[in-house]
């Protein structure tokens, strides 16, 4: 402990370890002799944090995690030296639970949401507990860890970006402010998701500003539920989605791949016992576990599925990024006829029954769970009218088989309205707002839109079709 110039008060301090997440580095945690170890003589980097995310940082999985509310993941090496001991293993490296930074110090039950730390010249706010999804389970090769990260009270929190500067192995860590309400990384997560709600305390969370709008909502439906007998946990509640078809991680043959373009190409993907795959719904994803390095540890990714709902093989499409370690690997050294490990589709991001209007906006190779949606309202010919609004770089579409055209073609809805932006600045106007305003329909539902536009200046998007 030492006193923070900022704050003027007793802090809470601690080490960081920028384990960069695949990379493989033993934590060297063996034995009980070492509780304060720090780790910046095993990871010697340094790295520029961004609003959004570490830079470098690849986050698989949007829904749960990334944005500026969970930019950084945080998790503590004393809860290594915990799960080692209870899960009998020796095996860990850094990273291995998906966090961004491995720290030493700050523990979920001292660390309160809202808390605001300096770490070199960068500050942070604790905004959330982590979400103890799936995917830690497919990374531990342990199903059961997301309930055990619940049931031992060591999730994990994340960080909001306040200052954006360099970060580096060894750095300490300082608290500069005190949360209000004071309620513990870990007191929040058991109320979210353990029984027993006591309304004072759902109070108390709600009072809390840093506390990121997703978690604010949930505990928001608890409250409201707290005082009138219902039964549940309503801050949990979803669209009903079937369980997995399998548990882990089935290998699974490549049978086809097909450059879309430059920068995007797709794999087709079969049963290794030459059936059917189960079927998916439209815009769940898959997650492929890879092992780019024979020495380090593997990485999951995860990709929607571009195909038809329905079909016997999946398709993801993969747009392949310069520093991207699994769109890298999936490029160039897997090639037709090589296994892949594929967990089943999972993701609530699908369609749902409702009489009204599907609106569906995407950006770039983000139509991949989109044209899943298309194929499926057109198979089922259902009859709510459907807006897609899309934007992109360049008037080069990044799938050949997402073109407008083609995706029109899919749909086969009359009452299907398209456009597509392509972006000729680095901050065009926002795409969504200009495609409503420009494309209220007046008779004809499907040639009442402009063609093409001549930008005005340079900030202009280049083109609209439709």
């Amino acid at each position: 402990m030492r006193e923070s110039p900022e704050a003027g008060e007793r802090c809470a301090h601690g080490h960081i370890d920028l384990g960069e997440r695949g990379h493989a580095r033993r934590c060297g945690l063996e034995g009980a002799h070492h509780p304060h170890r720090h780790l910046e003589a095993i990871s010697p980097w340094t790295r520029m944090v961004r609003r959004l995310k570490l830079e470098g940082d690849g986050q698989g999985d949007l829904s749960g995690h990334g944005g500026p509310n969970r930019a950084v993941l945080v998790y503590q090496l004393d809860s290594y030296r915990h799960w080692q001991e209870h899960l009998k293993r020796d095996d860990f490296v850094h990273g291995q639970f998906g966090e961004n930074f491995t720290v030493d110090g700050l523990p979920d039950d001292e660390v309160c949401i809202g808390d605001q730390y300096r770490i070199g010249e960068a500050s942070f706010e604790v905004t959330q507990p982590r979400v103890t999804c799936y995917r830690v389970g497919l990374r531990m090769n342990e199903p059961h860890m997301p309930a055990l990260l619940v049931s031992h009270g060591r999730p994990g929190f994340y960080f909001k970006v306040l200052t954006e500067d360099l970060v580096q192995a060894g750095d300490e860590i300082v608290r500069t402010l005190r949360g209000p309400e004071a309620m513990t990384v870990q007191e929040i997560d058991a109320l979210l998701y353990k029984p027993g709600h006591p309304r004072p305390q759902l109070e108390r969370v709600l009072r809390i500003p840093a506390l990121s709008p997703g978690w604010k909502g949930s505990i928001q439906s608890l409250f409201n539920d707290s005082g009138d007998g219902h039964r549940g946990n309503s801050g949990l509640s979803g669209p009903a989605i079937p369980p997995p078809a399998w548990q882990g991680f089935r290998r699974l043959p490549v049978i086809d791949i097909t450059a879309e373009s430059t920068s995007v190409f797709s794999l087709s993907l079969g049963a290794d016992d030459g059936n059917s795959l189960p079927p998916a719904l439209p815009g769940q994803f898959i997650s492929v576990r890879m092992q780019p390095h024979p020495l380090d540890p593997p990485v999951i990714r995860s990709y929607s599925l571009s195909a038809a709902p329905g079909a016997t093989t999946y398709r993801i499409s993969v747009k392949q990024e310069p520093r991207g370690v699994g769109s890298s690997y999936l490029h160039q050294h897997v090639a037709v006829h090589d296994f892949l490990d594929v967990a089943a589709p999972r993701g609530s991001f699908i369609l749902t029954d409702s009489p009204r209007p599907v609106v569906l906006i995407c950006a770039g190779v983000g139509v991949t769970p989109v044209l899943a949606m298309l194929h499926s309202l057109a198979a089922t010919s259902d009859p709510r009218p459907v807006w897609w609004v899309w934007g992109t770089r360049r008037q080069r579409t990044p799938l050949r088989r997402g073109s407008p055209r083609s995706a029109r073609t899919a749909a086969g809805k009359p009452s299907t309205r398209h456009l597509q932006q392509a972006a000729r600045s680095r901050h065009p106007r926002d795409p969504t707002i200009r495609a409503l305003a420009d494309s209220h329909p007046t008779s004809s539902p499907t040639s009442n839109y402009p063609q093409r536009r001549r930008p005005t200046s340079a900030a202009r998007p280049s083109s609209w079709t439709t």
